[in-house]
């Protein structure tokens, strides 16, 4: 069983301010360029979502017929279910930055089931996607806030193969 690559879809608050024009010279009025910058204040600051590491299983192994699930939380501890007889050592929690406004408050959506898929048109599901967050998440003093995720995958003997998927985030000033 394959690693899972997460990536980020980010739907980013920004506000575009209007462009003014700057003033003519002589008798030409196309001969000055207007303004085109973004304008923010305070209230409009930018955000942005970076993903540090990917939400990785490693490889899994079954030990027997049936099914199995490799669990991987967001302290880093991992577990497995069923017929699975470990989670792979290099089975690695997501964790994403996101950096905006000091001190403003946040929502963060995860979504709750990712489909992965393998090069050979095999299909899996990790489900319970949970993180590290708090209920109320807002940036700190200097505009950050860290946070780790992970989830369940389950497997059945016929799932062999390296998937990926994406992970939409949502992330937002509240």
């Amino acid at each position: 069983m394959g690693g899972f690559t997460s990536r980020a879809l980010l739907l980013a608050a920004l506000t575009a301010a209007a462009a003014g024009l700057s003033p003519a010279r002589g008798q030409c009025r196309l001969c000055s360029t207007p303004s085109t910058a973004l304008t923010q204040g305070p209230e409009d600051d930018g955000i942005a979502l970076e993903i540090q590491t990917s939400l990785d299983f490693g490889r899994l192994i079954l030990g027997g017929p049936g099914q199995g699930a490799a669990v991987v939380r967001p302290d880093g501890s991992s577990a497995a279910q069923g017929a699975l007889t470990n989670v792979s050592a290099r089975a690695m929690v997501g964790s994403a930055v996101i950096h905006g406004g000091a001190g403003r408050a946040v929502r963060i959506e995860l979504p709750h089931r990712i489909d992965l898929y393998s090069v050979s048109g095999g299909h899996i599901t990790v489900d319970d996607v949970v993180s590290d967050l708090p209920s109320m998440p807002r940036l700190d003093s200097a505009g950050n806030l860290t946070f780790r995720f992970g989830g369940r995958v389950t497997v059945t003997g016929d799932s062999e193969g390296d998937y990926r998927g994406e992970m939409p985030i949502t992330v937002e000033y509240q």
